[in-house]
């Protein structure tokens, strides 16, 4: 049995596209550093867009493993987290068109309160607050949804946003503008 030469903790301080060219030529160790570097932000991301646990878990899977089987096809000409951001999100979108939308009340994170026993009131405000945030998350359209939380929760310049949608930078900007409006409505009675 022969011992690896390379462990996920020495190429930490690599960046992504070295990690990228490393793992193209067959280096897991290179690929592993790169879930571990990228897989909570995209999981949030699918969680959001698909608003099911389970649905992200598989839906980040599979979007690693299309990768690593596309990394000899990786041009380098957007970052490694873009490239993943577009593949994740192709991947969500398929998985939302396959099965009729849902989105759990606890799909948006709360923030923590300190002990929210101690605060009853204001625990059920946030969290009829956050029920009403998933409805109206639920009722934009997959790419205004999308937009925004490519931009709102992982803070995704328009440029990076307009490269993963595969779109231009005024169809994002004018996504997001639909999608706030919609969602300022929506959340007038919480303000």
């Amino acid at each position: 049995m022969t011992e690896r030469t390379a462990s996920p903790r020495l190429g930490c301080d690599l960046p992504d596209g070295l990690l990228a060219v490393r793992a193209a030529e067959g280096d897991e160790d290179s690929f592993a550093v790169l879930v571990q570097r990228h897989g909570r932000p995209l999981l949030a991301l699918a969680r959001c867009v698909l608003g099911n646990p389970q649905d992200a878990e598989d839906a980040v899977q599979d979007a690693f493993v299309s990768a690593w089987r596309r990394l000899p096809e990786y041009r380098h000409s957007a970052e490694f987290r873009t490239w993943m951001y577009r593949i994740t999100v192709n991947r969500c979108l398929t998985m939302r068109r396959r099965r009729p939308p849902t989105l759990p009340l606890d799909s948006v994170a709360e923030p923590t309160a300190g002990n929210a026993w101690s605060q009853p009131a204001r625990t059920a405000e946030q969290d009829a607050a956050t029920a009403a945030l998933s409805r109206a998350l639920a009722e934009l359209d997959a790419g205004q949804r999308v937009c925004w939380i490519l931009r709102e929760v992982q803070g995704l310049s328009y440029k990076e946003i307009a490269h993963v949608t595969r779109t231009s930078e005024q169809t994002v900007r004018g996504r997001l503008f639909r999608a706030r409006r919609s969602l300022q409505e929506a959340m007038g009675p919480w303000r």
